[in-house]
């Protein structure tokens, strides 16, 4: 069974997925900060493929990226790192990027290269819906990996009927028309919210964009089985010496 069905299956609710750049801080903390988010009580980690041009990223998680493609990350270089690390973590591992480096690698190719390295699900905002169903399914599918789609509040219905059924893992339900790290609050979105709940979709639904605390984290989850913190973890680990000590102390925080 895929980690994140299996996960799902076990934890209906509160399920905590955090976003780390890979190659950021430092280019060899991508497996650092893996490690240190399960042992910190993470459910899921969600490993960024540093991008020049992110654009459903906002200016904290764009900085990391320049950092690591600074620091000299690539999507070879993620591979390299990744080979091994199931011998010990047995999290989900989702990778999100965007489809010009991974089309530049070969989407055929990153497939195989990711499910190779026991990565779980793959996440494109920029592959259309219709191009993911007649040009590419079929290379995620054969490698058993699961294809996150986002959806926002200003999905209609219909759509999102559509996107639950070509997705796995989970749908991403975006807080708000915006970008990562956002400011509107999350608990003004808890109409949407409850909708999503009522529509009783296929896939559980993670919220993302805008979590940063206990208090949103926890307004997320009023009606959805978790949510995405990205932005604020980011800031956490920025000029860190201790990896561990900083991601435990920041789950602790949100988590209790």
């Amino acid at each position: 069974m895929n980690r994140l069905d299996k996960l799902f299956a076990e934890k209906k609710t509160g399920v905590l997925n955090i976003y780390c750049t890979a190659g950021y801080p430092q280019l060899n903390s991508t497996v650092k900060v893996i490690a240190a988010l399960q042992n910190s009580g993470a459910d899921i980690v969600e490993i960024g493929i540093p991008y020049s041009d992110p654009i459903a990223d906002g200016p904290v998680i764009q900085q990391s990226n320049m950092q690591a493609l600074a620091n000299g990350m690539s999507i070879s270089k993620l591979f390299e790192q990744l080979q091994g690390i199931r011998e010990h973590i047995q999290l989900p591992l989702v990778l999100m990027g965007y489809m010009n480096p991974v089309l530049q690698f070969g989407i055929e190719n990153f497939c195989e290269a990711a499910a190779k390295a026991g990565v779980d699900g793959i996440i494109l905002p920029d592959l259309p819906m219709y191009e993911f169903e007649t040009m590419y399914r079929q290379y995620f599918a054969n490698n058993g990996l699961k294809f996150i789609f986002l959806i926002t509040p200003e999905t209609s219905e219909e759509r999102i009927r559509k996107i639950d059924s070509l997705s796995g893992g989970f749908v991403y339900a975006v807080s708000s028309s915006s970008t990562t790290g956002n400011i509107k609050p999350i608990e003004d979105q808890q109409a949407y919210f409850k909708k999503l709940q009522d529509m009783n979709l296929i896939n559980p639904v993670l919220v993302g964009f805008g979590i940063k605390d206990r208090q949103t984290f926890n307004a997320a989850c009023a009606h959805t089985n978790g949510a995405i913190i990205g932005s604020a973890y980011i800031n956490a680990l920025r000029n860190t010496v201790d990896i561990a000590a900083v991601t435990k102390d920041f789950i602790n925080s949100i988590k209790g």
